[in-house]
């Protein structure tokens, strides 16, 4: 039976936090959990802005236990719920995604959730079969993520609704930017009971929202969680004026690390500004690179003298 309730709210693709030598910062990914659950926010690791693809199975399983035990931490230091953990799958070999999934679920994961094997071009019969597999073989509720960016493919629309009556596939989050898209699986997700819709397309953050999304999957939300989260709580109360001020704040702060960048570069920035709260360290997995000295200033700047003008 899905928990048609559960499955809401603003969830966090987390930055992967690695030291120089390309180790897991274990500390810092604690400090990053922590600032989530103090603003009842939720991470999703190993996400396209996790380096999913390049984080080692073993380091995988060091991340999500480290995670877990962080979020459950900071739920009973802080007296709040326990954040919700989201856990990616990248990669094509299906037997390892059930293999890593239900690992994965074995350390505390709540929910799995898988793009496209990326590499072969699909047809819509074999993406079906593909999350059914996935779905009938884990132990973990399955989210569909659908990501045309980085695996060339879209779940076809038709795809996403037989999989929604799935009774272990709980829900999509989506970050293909079509409009016409959004609104059909939002459809899709108000006429299914426990499947839910969730946005990762940032910038229509707040209008998905208003139009029934149960939740968001903002990648600056590593960096201002709390915005976020005043965001989700205006939308869901109603408030268009103060969900539309505070969508223009966090395109902002987005276009800091976003604009001019390749997504891979973006990604290095992202941890750039997360630096200046004291959150993580520059360094990225292979075959991404930081950014060089003078490009890693001038974000710096530029994060500071934004986060001043718009009084976060």
């Amino acid at each position: 039976m899905k928990d048609g309730g559960k499955y809401r709210g603003v969830v966090v693709p987390m930055v992967t936090p690695v030291t120089e030598q390309g180790a897991i910062d274990v500390a810092a990914a604690e400090r990053i959990v922590g600032l989530f659950a103090g603003h009842g926010v939720h991470p999703l690791l190993m996400g396209t802005t996790g380096e999913g693809n390049s984080v080692s199975p073993r380091q995988g399983l060091l991340l999500v236990e480290a995670a877990v035990a962080a979020a459950r931490t900071a739920a009973l230091r802080q007296g709040v719920p326990a954040p919700i953990v989201y856990v990616g799958l990248s990669g094509c070999c299906v037997s390892e995604h059930i293999r890593m999934a239900n690992e994965y679920h074995q350390l505390g994961a709540d929910v799995v959730v898988a793009t496209l094997p990326g590499y072969y071009a699909l047809t819509d019969g074999q993406i079906y079969e593909y999350y059914k597999t996935l779905a009938d073989g884990i132990s973990a509720p399955l989210m569909l993520y659908n990501i045309r960016a980085t695996t060339h493919m879209s779940i076809p629309v038709g795809v996403v609704e037989r999989l929604s009556k799935h009774p272990n596939i709980v829900g999509l989050k989506d970050s293909e930017r079509d409009l016409e898209r959004m609104n059909e699986c939002l459809a899709i997700a108000r006429s299914t009971p426990g499947f839910a819709y969730f946005c990762g397309w940032a910038a229509q953050s707040a209008s998905s929202l208003l139009m029934g999304a149960d939740g968001i999957v903002p990648s600056t939300g590593n960096f201002v969680p709390e915005l976020f989260a005043e965001l989700y709580g205006a939308a869901r109360s109603g408030d268009a004026g103060k969900t539309g001020d505070l969508q223009e704040r966090t395109d902002r702060i987005a276009r800091i690390y976003q604009e001019g960048r390749t997504l891979g570069e973006s990604l290095a920035a992202l941890k750039v500004m997360m630096g200046t709260r004291s959150l993580c360290g520059p360094d990225m997995l292979a075959p991404l690179t930081r950014l060089g000295a003078e490009a890693e200033e001038a974000c710096r700047r530029e994060t500071v003298n934004v986060m001043q003008d718009i009084d976060v």
